[in-house]
């Protein structure tokens, strides 16, 4: 057994919310997949680094994405804390998420709704502030900004100086034809 590998005890618990095929893996194929898994986000390497004796990384890819799609991984957390903490082995009081175990994406940060949401928010905020939303302060009102320019922006048309010559090459969408003029 490697040094990743789940313990006979840790597999008992487990096995019973893996689902397998009538005609899939065998069981021990099945724990050396699941093993495989564990390797590969405990070491934080790629699939294709996953060591030989957990199977092919195409295998255990297929497995990893099929079990996560059909919510295995989350059954079998709710279950082992359930389990655990029936055995009073789980303080959840002591349970916390930090900015350094879960990131956000930049484009994240802020709020962003729109349409039924947005006028709902609107609403409560002028039934609550007695004001109508482009009275209230400007904290309030940034809830009213478009989305990011990046995105809605078109792409910008670029024209060359007269007796400049383009270099030749495909040509781009949104671009100008310097031979137009």
């Amino acid at each position: 057994m490697a040094r990743f590998d789940v313990t006979d005890a840790e597999w008992a618990l487990i096995e019973p919310y893996l689902p397998v095929a009538a005609t899939g893996p065998l069981p021990r194929r099945v724990r050396d997949q699941f093993n495989g898994i564990l390797w590969r986000f405990r070491t934080g390497s790629g699939w294709r680094d996953v060591p030989e004796r957990y199977g092919p990384w195409s295998t255990l890819y297929s497995r990893f994405n099929g079990w996560a799609k059909a919510g295995v991984f989350q059954t079998l957390m709710d279950a082992l804390i359930a389990e655990a903490a029936s055995r009073g082995q789980v303080g959840l009081e002591l349970v916390s998420v930090d900015s350094t175990i879960v990131r956000a994406h930049q484009e994240s940060a802020g709020l962003a709704v729109a349409g039924e949401s947005l006028d709902a928010l609107e609403q409560a905020l002028t039934e609550e502030k007695g004001a109508p939303l482009a009275q209230q302060p400007p904290v309030l009102r940034v809830m009213r900004r478009r989305s990011h320019p990046a995105r809605t922006r078109r792409p910008r048309r670029i024209v060359l100086p007269r007796g400049v010559a383009a270099r030749p090459g495909p040509r781009l969408p949104g671009l100008a034809d310097p031979e137009a003029d």
